[in-house]
């Protein structure tokens, strides 16, 4: 029987993970003198929809997007499957991100149904929907589902992040920083709770973790 994915539920699971981390990376420890940031979000289609408007542009960009998307009533599956292309370009989604949005609102995808599944079957059941690669399904299952243990290593802000903590010659790829990450088990969400703490401290822009 697979064991259900251990959960952040509050500031004692992100502090037992940031332990873990300083013992594993001592170069953590940079990160890790304040209590790291809880950023869970609802899950449900809001939450995924929220993703598919934050994939490649900025936090700001995205905020306004979904904004206008909240202002104008289309945040639920049944408002965007009604709604026409006209009304969600309106509000900022480019047209791929339309034919996403209205493919995930006609997929009936049981969001209840991914409580409790491990991380990969999770992200397995989310990439088979279009405009839903790996970094969307790993930032909903560790921002909404509270999954302790994913690194999204095709964030870019991670990646540099990555670069600069560990004074690395260049920043490492999806691939390398997923080998970096693998000591970090089973706590790589706070891993990079913590290294988006850090971009944003030496690069003064937000990224993705600070939702």
């Amino acid at each position: 029987m697979t064991s259900p994915p251990r959960l952040i539920t509050g500031p004692e699971t992100m502090g037992e993970g940031a332990v873990f981390l300083r013992v594993v990376e001592p170069r953590f420890a940079a990160v890790l003198d304040e209590p790291l940031p809880m950023r869970l979000r609802p899950e449900g289609f809001a939450a995924l929809l929220w993703i598919i408007t934050g994939q490649q542009v900025s936090t700001a960009s995205a905020a306004a997007i979904f904004g206008r998307l909240e202002g104008a009533g289309l945040t639920t599956a049944e408002a965007v499957s009604a709604a026409g292309e006209d009304d969600l370009r309106a509000c900022g989604l480019s047209r791929p991100k339309v034919r996403y949005a209205k493919a995930l609102a006609g997929s009936g995808l049981d969001f209840g149904s991914l409580r409790g599944l491990p991380t990969k079957e999770v992200i397995t059941t989310l990439t088979a929907l279009p405009g839903i690669g790996r970094w969307s399904a790993e930032i909903y299952a560790m921002f909404s589902l509270g999954h302790a243990d994913v690194m999204a290593a095709g964030d870019l802000a991670l990646q540099e992040a990555a670069r600069l903590l560990f004074d690395l010659p260049e920043r490492p790829g999806e691939r390398a920083l997923r080998e970096m990450a693998e000591p970090w088990a089973p706590w790589r969400s706070v891993a990079a709770q913590a290294l988006w703490v850090y971009y944003r401290r030496a690069r003064g822009r937000e990224g993705i973790g600070v939702w």
